[in-house]
């Protein structure tokens, strides 16, 4: 079945924005709050971190992984849309809230049309034997590995992976990118008289 949104790809295929990498492993940075109190700032944050696993997709551009003009890639982590959707719903009750499906519908469209700043959808799709559910990519975390590290992954687990098609990785380019280059003035623009 042909899929719009998404082309399915080998494990070989170069690495390109709008990848999406099963449980690929990131470094993250452990909860809690660090404390330097006359320590090694370098060794405070590398006891910081941790490493983990995300399903996440490769936002750095595609020219510039083709021109080979980075060592690194940036990734943004996805989650399905029931994982979000249960996980939305345990923080409204927490707030002693009830989440209902009109609520729950009115979240997703905000989501979707771009009014939650740090979050998008991607939509479901396949290509070939490759399936994937609707996503939430979250913008608040944004991880870094090294490209050599990323591709040498990718040949090694051997398993074909689904890429977003233009125009659609670079919507999420662009989700992206407002989230980065918003605004926030200290004093709104005001009501003339």
């Amino acid at each position: 079945m042909s899929d719009s949104w998404y082309s399915r790809v080998e494990a070989q295929t170069p690495l390109t924005q709008g990848d999406l990498i099963s449980d690929c492993p990131v470094i993250a940075w452990a909860a809690g709050p660090l404390n330097l109190s006359g320590s090694d700032e370098v060794e405070v944050l590398k006891g910081a971190t941790i490493a983990i696993q995300a399903d996440v997709v490769v936002m750095t551009q595609a020219c510039d992984l083709e021109n080979n003009k980075v060592d690194n890639v940036i990734l943004c982590p996805h989650i399905s849309i029931s994982e979000y959707r249960k996980a939305w719903e345990e923080e409204r009750k927490k707030l002693n809230e009830n989440p209902t499906k009109k609520a729950w519908g009115s979240l997703y469209k905000d989501i979707r049309d771009g009014y939650i700043w740090n979050l998008t959808i991607l939509n479901a799709g396949e290509s070939g034997d490759v399936k994937i559910d609707h996503r939430v990519v979250d913008f608040h975390d944004v991880y870094t590995i090294p490209r050599s590290f990323l591709e040498s992954l990718l040949k090694q687990r051997g398993r074909p992976r689904l890429r977003l098609n233009p125009p659609y990785r670079e919507h999420l380019s662009q989700a992206f990118a407002r989230f980065f280059m918003r605004v926030g003035l200290p004093v709104p623009v005001t009501m003339p008289s």
